[in-house]
Parts: C-alpha cells; sequence; structure tokens
C-alpha cells in the first residue's frame, strides 16, 4: 500500500502547530497502524528528520496510550477498538490519512500527536478508589453479589481512560470516563461507605480540570473502544444528586 499522511505536528505546547504530508509506501496491509507509524519514523529518521512524537505502550488495547484521532474519528474508523489494534487493511492503497491529538483543553498538546492526560489522574486521585480499610480479601462468595451488579462494575471496570469519549464529545466532556469510574463501585457493597464523597470529590475535580458539559448526543459511547454505556452517565448523576440532598438534609 502506498499512502499520503497528513500529520499534525507541533514542537512543544508553546508552539504554533501545524499539518505536514509524508508518503509512506509498500506498507502491508496486514500491519498495525502504529506499526505503520514506526515504519514512517525510520524513513524519517534516515534522511535526518524528526520523528513524530507518539504515545504507545502495551500495543494490546489495553492501557489506552495510543490516543489518535484518524480521518475525524478517535482511534480511526473501525469501532470497538484502538489505534494499535486497527490494521492497515481498513483503509484504500493511495487513500490520504489525517492524523491528529485528541483536542480538548483538559488535553493540553506535548509534542505533535503526544497530549497530557494528566487531567484523568487528577479526577482518580479525587476519588477513584476505595480507602476504607476492609481487611484481608474474603473468600469467593462470602459477600453475596448480584450477577447483574457484579457484570455491571466489570464492565465499567473496563474503561482504559484513553480520553475517546472526551475527543468524539463537542464540548470535551469526561462524563463517560468519570462515571465509568463511578458506576464500577457504586453497585457493589465495598464501595457504598463513601460513595457520596466520591461523586461529589470527582465530579468537582471534572469541573476544575476544564472539561465541558454533556449534552446527551451519545457520541463518546459511539467512539469508546470498550463499548462504556452512557447508562453509567445516568447512574452518576444519580449518586451526585443524592449526595447533594443528603448534605442539604444535614444542615
Amino acid at each position: 500500500m502506498n499512502l499520503t499522511l497528513k500529520i499534525w505536528r507541533q514542537e512543544n505546547p508553546q508552539a504554533k502547530g501545524r499539518f505536514e504530508k509524508y508518503d509512506v509506501k509498500d506498507i502491508s496491509s496486514d500491519a498495525s497502524f502504529l506499526e505503520m507509524l514506526d515504519i514512517l519514523n525510520e524513513q524519517l529518521i534516515h534522511e535526518g528528520g524528526d520523528p513524530v512524537a507518539f504515545d504507545h505502550d502495551c500495543r494490546e488495547g489495553i492501557c489506552g496510550a495510543c490516543s489518535l484521532y484518524i480521518n475525524g474519528r478517535p482511534h480511526g474508523p473501525d469501532t470497538g477498538i484502538t489505534v494499535c489494534q486497527m490494521h492497515m487493511r481498513n483503509f484504500r492503497d493511495g487513500s490520504t490519512i489525517t492524523i491528529e491529538p485528541w483536542r480538548a483543553k483538559a488535553f493540553p498538546v506535548i509534542k505533535d500527536l503526544m497530549v497530557d492526560r494528566f487531567a484523568f489522574d487528577k479526577i482518580i486521585q479525587a476519588g477513584g478508589y476505595i480507602s476504607v480499610n476492609a481487611g484481608s480479601a474474603p473468600d469467593a462468595n462470602v459477600i453475596p453479589i448480584p450477577k447483574e451488579n457484579a457484570e455491571t462494575a466489570m464492565d465499567a471496570a473496563a474503561c482504559i481512560g484513553c480520553g475517546a469519549c472526551v475527543a468524539a464529545c463537542k464540548n470535551a466532556s469526561a462524563m463517560l470516563f468519570v462515571s465509568a469510574r463511578v458506576s464500577q463501585f457504586a453497585v457493589l457493597p465495598q464501595g457504598k461507605i463513601e460513595a457520596a464523597k466520591r461523586a461529589k470529590s470527582m465530579v468537582a475535580a471534572m469541573d476544575e480540570m476544564g472539561f465541558g458539559n454533556c449534552t446527551n448526543t451519545y457520541a463518546c459511547e459511539a467512539e469508546c473502544p470498550k463499548n462504556i454505556s452512557v447508562s453509567h452517565i445516568a447512574r452518576m448523576n444519580r449518586e451526585f444528586f443524592i449526595a447533594k440532598v443528603t448534605d442539604s438534609a444535614k444542615k
């Protein structure tokens, strides 16, 4: 395959970015998208140029680091996968591929295609955990949890924090990410002790980091590589409302 790549280049957070075009030739249709970028970088280094900076880690669809905006879609034209899981057979020979970083105020560009997603870490630090002393791990089935609740918690915990939901949202909202983190604890007995504090703290951190509001367009769900449901947003809103009402009742 011969392809033309239109890639966003930006030296640092303060620099003015621009698109640059590159031609890559003889790319195997079985190569992954990141392997194709590796080939481009080898070509640039051989020519004495600056390789394109992009994030990657596991290359198995687990870590969420390979966050790229490809031809107008987070993680590219396929659904339910990350960039590292996408292969070049998804593109036609001779086509032009536009590659950009996430576009969000809360995700400033570090260099080229790399963005700083520390905002997600701050949200997790605000309450995405269980801090109470629950003792040692109990034996299996000691705490009876309905199968439906267990599956809901596992589905929410599947979120890899890649930020595709933010990139897909016209308001750069992080509601799907935050709600998945809230929801994975909200339906389990271990998470109910700090439920009110968790909902309020994580929503406050989300607002503080500059993410936008949710307008229920469902773009986040459509582009999520792990198919996280927007039903978690409804649960988070309910948890937040209950926490606020409870606070008001105590006054």
